[in-house]
């Protein structure tokens, strides 16, 4: 075995030329002025890569052997300014350190972080600033030719991904091995293998083999010994979709950006889905969870392998929307998923009343069998028979997601999930980690449906399973009054789904969460600015700015519908990358503003960013956004707040309180149940 691993790193490092950071004997850092501009970006051009202290003879050779040379100063000190600031804040280096950069006139040269050039011995051992010329990746394109690939050892495997010019990308990663149909997932051992990470992996929609997650990283250590003061922290994404869709190899949640610009490490993870992931039978045997168990398995992995990514395992921050907040709301109620990790995002987590019930209450196998379980078994003819899962394991994986019926349900399995909802009364029955909640000003306008011509609001909010009762106070849901009364029905309608279906049981998680010190800090917001993504707007187009001659790709300033899914692509800082257009002047700085403020949560534990670390970046709209806006204050210090995003962002007092106890949702809804 021993004599295989090194014939192993022996072919790894000559005969297929891929590169690695043990190759090189050296940490590499991706360090760019990332202000979410892609390639029109004034610094587009700008980037370098960082090598540990080596001879500048040794040092020319590493950069060739990156497809790179030194960086030259003719290319302009401003450039690189912010990076070796950023260097000296981290306490990486110190403001007197010198870097190798290509030689003037034939002598070696080096730079501090003032700009100033001085010549220097060839033997000194200095870091070293390579040129960074990899292009970007879109949507559609990415370039994993040899020239940019680069291999890591990790999980006993050497796993060959790639930079681009913002990130190092390792993309279908398996983290678990292929499993029988309804068996939980067992974390993936590797055996001295060569491992393409060029690309994703099958999702869970196309393969039941689907276990993969994808990682972009800033940083990579030249072994597992590097000073763990060096590595990120991580964020762990979990996608949303109603269990039953979805992927984290949507090029909407591309780690790129979050992880260059927040100097972080991004993991995003398929898991299971619908019938296949969440399928429970009164058997004894078939307990469901099986997406849930995959997530837990995911994050296993992390904690193990993370490492040798650049990433912290002792500080992951799960984060996740719509499906994916209750998946990281599922996972603070779980025992198994305690302890691994730090803290937790939960963007538009449903729950409440009608459709969004299930995604914070949780049924018995029993009741799932009552709600979708007999029908599954009917459906399929697997009723009568010894083993039901047995039958159901004979069919095609297409009989079972072509149904009608569909098990999405997170169960009390006794395993994953003990209790029936997330105790908010006892601090040890609940992850104690900071938390970060809140949802759109109207999530609920995408979660139903429009009113038909001549449809009174009593029946529409009957179709959508919500008691029209609320209605007997007019003061609280106002129905306008204007010559579009299909709109003004939808407009009362959106109102009380939000509150019903999102906004009422998260303003009352954060208020036993804090009165009853389940987490250490809360912090809550809403967005009232949004960026409707175009392949998913229900009711279109109530969910997308108007249009006007003066604005024509839509005015984020008039009233419209902040909707369910709006602030994705703002945390990602994927606007621009997907190609999007930018609506007014606000759209870049508030996107930049977001995921400034997602990403030092995951650094802190607290939203807002230190601003020395703002000035060492140079990220002076998020410094200006502060000054505006003030701190993020924690929830429950001096009253019950959110943070308001929007331009300017502001903290304002919880509303809607009169409206949640009319829908018996009030903030003492944990309580007493």
């Amino acid at each position: 075995m021993l004599l295989k691993f090194f014939s192993l790193t022996y072919l790894l490092v000559t005969t297929n030329a891929v590169i690695s950071p043990g190759s090189l004997n050296s940490d590499l850092s991706i360090l760019i002025q990332n202000d979410l501009q892609e390639n029109d970006s004034p610094w587009a051009g700008s980037g370098i890569l960082l090598l540990d202290p080596m001879p500048v003879k040794k040092a020319i050779q590493s950069c060739q052997s990156l497809g790179e040379r030194l960086w030259s100063i003719e290319a302009g000190f401003s450039e690189i300014e912010n990076d070796l600031k950023y260097l000296v804040y981290q306490k990486d280096k110190k403001k007197s350190q010198r870097y190798w950069i290509a030689s003037t006139h034939g002598i070696p040269s080096t730079i501090d972080v003032n700009g100033k050039v001085k010549k220097a011995s060839s033997n000194e051992n200095l870091p070293v600033l390579c040129t960074q010329t990899a292009p970007y990746s879109t949507p559609t394109f990415q370039d994993s030719n040899p020239s940019w690939q680069i291999a890591v050892r990790s999980n006993n495997e050497y796993i060959t991904g790639f930079r681009d010019h913002l990130s190092f990308r390792f993309l279908g990663i398996r983290y678990a091995d292929p499993t029988k149909r309804w068996k939980y997932s067992q974390l993936h051992k590797g055996s001295n293998t060569l491992v393409s990470a060029l690309d994703y992996g099958s999702t869970c929609l196309e393969s039941e083999d689907c276990f993969f997650l994808n990682v972009w990283t800033p940083y990579l250590p030249r072994s597992e010994h590097s000073p763990k003061k060096k590595l990120k922290p991580v964020t762990f994404w979990i996608h949303g979709g109603a269990f039953t869709s979805g992927s984290g190899s949507d090029t909407l949640i591309d780690g790129s950006n979050l992880a260059s610009r927040g100097d972080v490490v991004v993991v995003t993870i398929n898991y299971r889905l619908g019938t296949l992931g969440f399928l429970a039978l009164d058997d004894g045997e078939t307990n469901g969870n099986y997406g849930l168990a995959d997530q837990i398995t995911a994050l296993e992995w992390v904690r193990k392998n993370i490492r040798d990514f650049g990433g912290d395992p002792d500080r992951i921050t799960i984060f996740g929307q719509s499906a994916g907040a209750g998946s990281v709301r599922a996972l603070l109620a779980s025992p198994r998923a305690r302890g691994k990790f730090a803290g937790a995002i939960m963007q538009s987590n449903l729950g409440g009343l009608g459709y969004g019930t299930t995604y914070s209450k949780y049924y018995t196998i029993a009741e799932e069998m009552d709600v979708v379980g007999k029908d599954i078994l009917t459906l399929t003819n697997c009723t009568n028979v010894d083993s039901p899962v047995e039958c159901l394991r004979a069919l095609p994986a297409a009989t079972i997601t072509g149904l009608d019926a569909v098990a999405r349900y997170l169960v009390v399995d006794g395993k994953y999930l003990e209790t029936s909802q997330l105790d908010l009364t006892h601090p040890e029955a609940t992850a104690n980690v900071p938390l970060m909640i809140g949802t759109m000003r109207d999530d609920g306008a995408a979660m139903i449906g429009y009113p038909t011509a001549n449809e009174t609001i009593q029946t529409f909010l009957s179709s959508e399973g919500i008691p029209s009762t609320v209605l007997s106070d007019s003061k609280l849901f106002p129905i306008p009054s204007t010559s579009n009364k299909t709109l003004d029905i939808f407009n009362t309608t959106a109102h009380i789904a939000t509150d019903g279906i999102f906004r009422c049981i998260d303003q009352a998680t954060g208020y036993s969460g804090f009165n009853n010190g389940i987490f250490p800090e809360i912090f809550f917001y809403e967005f009232n600015r949004s960026y409707q993504m175009p392949d998913w707007s229900p009711n279109a187009p109530v969910c997308e700015a108007p249009i006007t001659s003066e604005y024509p790709h839509g005015d984020p300033n008039q009233e419209y519908f902040k909707c369910h899914s709006g602030e994705l692509y703002y945390v990602f800082g994927n606007l621009l990358r997907q190609g999007r257009p930018l609506r007014d002047q606000f759209d870049l700085p508030f996107e930049q503003y977001v995921l400034d403020l997602w990403t030092s949560f995951a650094r802190t534990g607290r939203p807002t960013p230190d601003l020395g670390f703002l000035e060492a970046r140079g990220y002076v709209n998020t410094t200006r956004q502060i000054e505006l806006a003030g701190e993020w204050m924690p929830f429950g210090h001096g009253g019950y707040r959110l943070h308001r995003l929007q331009w300017p962002s502001k903290m304002v007092d919880l509303d809607e309180r009169e409206q949640c106890e009319a829908l018996q949702l009030p903030l003492t809804y944990y309580e007493s149940t």
